[in-house]
């Protein structure tokens, strides 16, 4: 497997391991959640690039960028390009227009 953590931001990635009994497995709020054990930007098409000056940290796209791809770092909104998709769900939320669908190919990563 891949590790795609190299940045210390972003939460540490565990391998799957099969639960052997019932009280194994996790339970509750107490148990990480969104976490990605593989990277998908391979097939991305476009990309969100944040502009920082026009970002206000209200974190709409953090709560809803559905593969978890977006962190705070120093009261910044940051992108994982190695779990993004590239669904375009946290521009759409952005309500200061922060955030553009740029094509893959237009900026480098």
């Amino acid at each position: 497997m891949t590790n795609y953590n190299t940045n210390p931001i972003y939460p540490a990635i565990t391998p799957f391991q099969q639960p052997h009994h019932i009280d194994d497995y996790p339970t509750g709020p107490g148990c990480p959640s969104a976490q990605l054990v593989e990277g998908h930007a391979g097939w991305r098409t476009f990309r969100p690039i944040i502009n920082q000056e026009k970002c206000t940290a209200c974190w709409l796209c953090y709560l809803l960028c559905p593969d978890a791809a977006i962190f705070k770092n120093n009261n910044k909104a940051t992108i994982n390009y190695s779990f993004c998709k590239g669904c375009g769900v946290c521009a759409k939320a952005c309500p200061m227009n922060a955030i553009d669908m740029a094509k893959e190919n237009e900026n480098e990563r």
